[in-house]
C-alpha cells in the first residue's frame, strides 16, 4: 500500500460522504440517485430501524420528508483502507439539524420548537466498485438531541439516545 493510494482513497471516500449528505439535504432523489453513493446490497441502521438495499434508500428519503429542511454537517472523518481487498471502513461525527414542517408546528402548538437537532457518530463500510467507492453498510448512533423528534407512526419505536 502506498501513501499516494491511501491519500487518494481517503479523498474519494471523504468526497463520497460529503456528496451523499449534500444530496440528502438538497433532496436530490431523481432516478437511481442512490447508486452514486451506495451498493445494491447496502444496509443502513438508524434510531428508527434498519433497512437493506433499495428499501434503505427509500427509508432515508421517507425520514427526510418528515422535515421541511435538513442540514447534515460532518467532521473528523477517519478512514482505514485495505487496497488489496477493495474495502474500507470510515467513521465521522455529525451534527444533524432538522426543521419541522409548518403543519407539524401548528399541531404541536405555539411553544413548539421548530428545530430538532441530533449530535451523533456514523460508521460505514465501503467497497470499491466499477464506479468508485460505495457505502455498503452505514449506521448512526445518536449521542444527544435537542428539540422534539419527528412525529412517527405508532409502529415506529425510536431507539433511546445513549
Amino acid at each position: 500500500m502506498t501513501t499516494t493510494t491511501t491519500q487518494t482513497d481517503h479523498t474519494e471516500i471523504s468526497r463520497l460522504v460529503s456528496r451523499f449528505f449534500r444530496a440528502l439535504d438538497e433532496r436530490k432523489f431523481e432516478g437511481d440517485w442512490a447508486r452514486d453513493y451506495v451498493t445494491d446490497d447496502v444496509r443502513t441502521t438508524t434510531p428508527i430501524g434498519a433497512a437493506d438495499g433499495v428499501d434503505a434508500m427509500a427509508h432515508a428519503r421517507e425520514a427526510l420528508e418528515r422535515y421541511a429542511r435538513t442540514q447534515h454537517i460532518t467532521s473528523d472523518l477517519l478512514v482505514d483502507v485495505e487496497p488489496a481487498s477493495g474495502r474500507a471502513t470510515a467513521s465521522w461525527n455529525a451534527l444533524m439539524t432538522h426543521v419541522h414542517h409548518e403543519e407539524t408546528l401548528r399541531r404541536r402548538g405555539e411553544d413548539a420548537d421548530p428545530v430538532f437537532t441530533v449530535g451523533g457518530h456514523w460508521e460505514a463500510e465501503l467497497r470499491r466498485e466499477h464506479g468508485g467507492w460505495r457505502i455498503s453498510r452505514m449506521s448512526v448512533q445518536a449521542m444527544w438531541t435537542t428539540g422534539q423528534p419527528p412525529e412517527l407512526p405508532p409502529e415506529f419505536r425510536p431507539a433511546p439516545v445513549v
